[in-house]
């Protein structure tokens, strides 16, 4: 039997990411996969990076997400395709604050994630963990999808069990040959429920369980030092951490 935990997300609020790694702990899982946006739009980036580079040299999986390429290099274009008449003002802000928080080596570190990592269970069950979907940190698996490109989506790998975030609304779609684990988000939850979310994976002789589990830490803490920040766009990350919905 292999136990995997999956979270994704962070999006630099440190105070969640060290609650849910608490917990994920606690459940003593034999891998940790970490599915990207690891630092923008929260008031510690920094702390967050140090704590999930930590998390990388104890074997953890980590990935890149597309916020992360927006924080590290500025290429909105990639990191925000939706965006067809440009990013907006607030969100450049945003990322340009979170580049000039994180050191050198903090942002070396941000680059050389790539953007898939696989690994094999002790029954050969082979997982996938990337940002949004196979081959995309951008398309991800919306709850709304048409079940089509859903299928077509996760037909763009061999895996059979599919580990993402990006949606930040935790989700397991269990499609009989493929599980999609949608962890939803360790820090900016968007399904209205103000804690951090992540996954416990099992698998057994091919068989795959998967489990939402959520975790409390203190979002009103949080939520006033973004207010503090005056960033641009702050007053409503703020309110997203503290009601748990995207406001904007």
């Amino acid at each position: 039997m292999t136990r995997l935990a999956v979270l994704s997300d962070v999006h630099g609020n440190l105070v969640a990411l060290e609650a849910t790694l608490a917990a994920i702990r606690d459940a003593s899982p034999d891998a940790i996969l970490v599915a990207g946006d690891h630092v923008l739009n929260g008031p510690d980036p920094g702390g967050a990076v140090d704590a999930l580079r930590a998390l990388d040299s104890e074997g953890a999986l980590i990935v890149s997400g597309n916020t992360d390429i927006a924080v590290a290099d500025f290429d909105y274009g990639a990191a925000f395709p939706q965006y067809a008449d440009g990013v907006p003002e607030a969100v450049q802000i945003a990322a340009e604050w979170a580049n000039d928080e994180l050191s050198d080596e903090q942002l070396g570190w941000l680059r050389r994630l790539p953007a898939e990592r696989r690994l094999r269970t002790a029954d050969d069950t082979l997982v996938l963990v990337v940002h949004a979907s196979p081959g995309s940190q951008t398309r991800g698996f919306d709850q709304a999808l048409d079940a089509n490109v859903i299928l077509d989506r996760v037909s763009a790998t061999d895996a059979r069990v599919v580990c993402v975030g990006h949606t930040h609304v935790p989700e397991v779609r269990d499609l009989g040959w493929k599980v999609i684990v949608n962890d939803g988000s360790a820090g900016w939850a968007f399904d209205g429920d103000p804690t951090a979310s992540w996954a416990l994976v099992t698998i057994e002789d091919g068989e795959v369980a998967a489990e939402i589990r959520r975790t409390e830490f203190d979002a009103m803490s949080v939520a006033n030092a973004i207010s503090a920040r005056g960033l641009p766009g702050d007053v409503y990350r703020a309110a997203t951490v503290r009601t748990g919905k995207l406001v904007r």
